[in-house]
């Protein structure tokens, strides 16, 4: 089991979302904590805020961040350091699974049902990014 480090400013982050969206958030969050409770390396895991968003950050990954903006009032999504291998990765691999900006994000529509189980290896991958980095699908096949 993981213990999370919180800093308690995220969340007031996430009781500034509109209803709706906090539940969208609060769920990806969940998925992020279950996964690396999944992993028997990550002894812990930081939460934390990161351009003012809820960023998720363990021993060996790449940082994960959540958020929602106001520009884009109908999506959110979970990002991920844009020059690393994750999402060119993850296109390869789930392919039309996701809907992704550029080589930085997932994003999800709010009236979207998230695939829990593709998703949670996107974040496996991210949570062990240096470890598994030099492996061709990132350990996710």
């Amino acid at each position: 089991m993981s213990k999370i480090k919180t800093n308690p400013e995220v969340k007031s982050v996430f009781s500034s979302y509109p209803t709706q969206v906090e539940k969208k958030i609060l769920n990806l969050r969940r998925l992020i904590i279950e996964t690396a409770n999944e992993i028997d390396v990550i002894t812990s895991i930081e939460e934390t805020l990161r351009w003012r968003e809820p960023s998720y950050i363990s021993k060996y990954g790449s940082t994960i961040r959540i958020d929602w903006k106001d520009k884009t009032p109908n999506q959110y999504a979970i990002y991920f350091k844009c020059t690393s291998k994750l999402v060119p990765t993850f296109k390869l691999l789930f392919n039309n699974t996701f809907s992704y900006e550029g080589t930085r994000a997932i994003i999800f529509r709010l009236e979207d049902v998230i695939p829990e189980t593709e998703l949670k290896k996107c974040i496996r991958a991210a949570l062990l990014y240096h470890k598994v980095k030099h492996l061709p699908d990132l350990g996710i096949s």
